[in-house]
């Protein structure tokens, strides 16, 4: 017999030899049922694995990520196989796991197409209904080369792959391939999978290497979780912020002026307008000093910040003026520490805040350009607080209540990740023991719940990231605050204490929209275009009816104007029907209807935008309602 301890800590006597699918069964029906692999001593294997000496297991369901993984995992290996029994000379490189699903690349001269996923999907379906056993074969790594001799790519394969025991999975017996596992026992567990698209991919990423064809696809545990998934990525398309900003006039990119330099159209360039007065505005409230600073400075600072010695390769080229050389800058920090070292500070001084909404430019590689998801120039809303040690605490439970307020406005949850100290840092072990300790206080002050992102520290800082989650349940990249353990000693910054000594001020360094690009792109897809109130470029657009009430319309229109509500005017000859679908497509809030009855009650027909249906308010009462929604920030646009 031997014992295994279970998560909860019971010790369960099993008999020696048992594999982990049966001791899932001497647990429960239910969890041998939803079983898809195990953990011996916090390393995954599969079910059928035996069970020789005393153990602590876990059981991995397929509602877990892991499980969910593994899943994938299968399902790839089952894609693989279906490709290869419809094109019997494709060659299989390599098939891992990704966000969402798993992919595969191809060796074939025949190209893949679209039209070609039905008869993929069929295959699969044949294999997963014969319910074949997942086999793992393990051989020497002398005896795999040999197993696979001819296949450059499996060949390869072996040479990266750590340890002397090479293990196969072959499922059916017709069907294997170099892999690590675990996978699910049988071939239906795979879940509900479809084949979601195919592209070029050099091996290895070497562009001097053949062209493979790489085929993605996704899985899921269950049907519904499918459907669900498929229809989380109609939505995603609908709100792409590349089709709205086109669509509604907000911002281009142009190869006259460059790959991912982007330019604010009119309507877009109000939206970051309102957010930035939004933003200024609450920073002012909680005693942050505005600054400016330049868009390029000398190379020196940048010796002296290590920019240039830890992100050249993302810096512009220098330019040379009057024998100097300058760069664009890649970050704020310098200005702002030049700026507090320009005259002798106190402790009584402290904390100081400054912030800057200020444009900085990093060379990302092509590839990586994303609309204003990843471009090369772009906002960075930074600021710095420079305090003493005893007011850390009290300046991180006011930017995480800054943050939170912020977040919360625009109408997003978040998840909070405290991220501690990597494997490579700077300072001593204790001021980032010290600084993670102080982070995890004002969490728990908060009463966040979070997770510890061990290891995943900047080499200067632990740092709290919050990721935010939009409407489709989507994490995007959301504020950060790090308490910089360098930047003191790197700029010789320092203020003078009770004592009449210098000291080194902590710095926090947090951004809370973080790129004003990045967020805004957010934004057009967390709404899919449809704005709040306070937020649309144009809230509200009054439309005729006939020619006999314009006058009405452009006293109206004025009046509106005039009350500091952004109005747009339609008195073209079109039909009614015509306008509202056009204000429809345009996005409009409210589209104010106005005929006969209209100017002889003073009022408005108001449609609101996403409904079909109207009501018909006093001009009074709506202005009212309407100023009430833009002062509080609602995301109720209903009347």
């Amino acid at each position: 017999m031997v014992k295994v301890t279970l998560p909860d800590g019971k010790v369960l006597e099993v008999q020696n030899g048992l594999t982990i699918g049966q001791v899932a069964e001497k647990i429960g029906a239910r969890l041998a049922r939803d079983a898809v692999a195990g953990k011996i001593n916090g390393q995954t294997v599969d079910l059928n694995t035996p069970i020789k000496e005393n153990v602590s297991l876990s059981i991995i369901t397929a509602n877990k990520p892991d499980g969910l993984e593994i899943i994938r995992h299968s399902c790839a290996h089952v894609m693989a196989e279906a490709i290869c029994s419809i094109w019997p000379k494709a060659q299989l490189v390599y098939g891992p796991t990704v966000e969402d699903g798993f992919y595969y690349d191809i060796d074939l001269d025949e190209p893949i197409r679209p039209e070609d996923f039905e008869k993929i999907e069929k295959k699969m379906a044949e294999i997963a209904e014969k319910k074949l056993p997942f086999v793992r074969k393990e051989l020497g790594r002398e005896q795999a080369i040999k197993h696979v001799a001819g296949n450059k790519y499996k060949i390869d394969n072996i040479g990266r792959a750590q340890g002397d025991t090479i293990s196969f999975y072959s499922h059916g017996g017709g069907f294997e391939d170099l892999c690590r596992g675990p996978h699910v026992p049988s071939t239906d567990r795979i879940g509900s999978f479809k084949v979601m698209s195919v592209s070029g991919a050099y091996f290895h990423g070497d562009q001097a290497q053949k062209m493979l064809q790489r085929i993605y696809g996704t899985a899921w545990a269950t049907k519904k979780e499918l459907d669900e998934y498929l229809h989380r990525l109609e939505e995603a398309k609908k709100r792409d912020h590349r089709f709205l900003g086109k669509q509604l006039d907000l911002f281009g990119i142009y190869d006259d002026i460059g790959p991912g330099l982007v330019l604010w159209h009119q309507k877009g360039s109000l939206i970051r307008h309102i957010i930035e007065a939004f933003w200024k505005e609450e920073h002012l409230k909680r005693g942050y000093d505005l600054i400016y600073t330049p868009h390029i400075a000398m190379e020196k600072i940048y010796q002296r910040s290590g920019h240039l010695e830890k992100y050249a390769d993302m810096m512009y080229s220098p330019m040379d003026i009057d024998g100097q050389n300058y760069y664009l800058k890649p970050m704020n920090c310098p200005g702002h520490y030049m700026i507090y070292n320009s005259t002798p500070r106190s402790y009584r001084d402290l904390p100081m805040r400054f912030c800057e909404l200020g444009m900085v430019y990093r060379y990302e590689p092509s590839g990586t350009l994303h609309g204003m998801l990843r471009v090369r120039g772009f906002t960075q809303d930074d600021a710095h607080t420079f305090c003493t040690p005893e007011q850390l605490g009290q300046e991180l439970d006011l930017i995480l209540e800054l943050m939170h307020f912020m977040m919360t406005t625009f109408g997003y949850t978040y998840k909070a990740y405290l991220a501690t100290r990597p494997a490579k840092f700077l300072g001593t072990e204790e001021e980032w023991e010290r600084a993670t300790r102080e982070l995890r206080l004002a969490l728990e002050r908060r009463g966040l719940a979070y997770e510890v992102d061990e290891g995943g520290g900047v080499f200067y800082a632990p740092k709290i990231d919050i990721k935010l989650i939009d409407s489709l349940g989507r994490e995007w990249q959301g504020p950060t605050h790090q308490v910089d353990l360098q930047a003191a000693k790197r700029f010789g910054i320092h203020y003078v204490g009770a004592d009449n000594a210098l000291h080194e001020p902590v710095i926090i360094h947090r951004t809370v929209l973080g790129s004003m690009e990045r967020f805004i792109g957010g934004l057009i897809e967390h709404y899919g275009g449809d704005f709040p109130l306070w937020l649309s470029p144009e809230q509200m657009r009054v439309l005729t009816i006939s020619e006999k009430t314009n006058d009405y319309a452009q006293k109206l229109h004025q009046r509106l104007k005039a009350d500091g509500l952004r109005c747009g005017i339609d008195t073209s000859n079109e039909k009614v029907g015509a306008k509202i679908i056009r204000a429809h497509s345009d996005k409009i809030p409210y589209m104010l209807v106005v005929g006969p009855k209209e100017v002889e009650t003073e009022s408005v027909n108001v449609r609101i935008r996403g409904t079909n249906e109207s009501k018909s308010v006093g001009v009074e009462q709506f202005i009212a309602a309407t100023k009430e929604k833009i002062k509080t920030k609602t995301q109720d646009i209903n009347l």
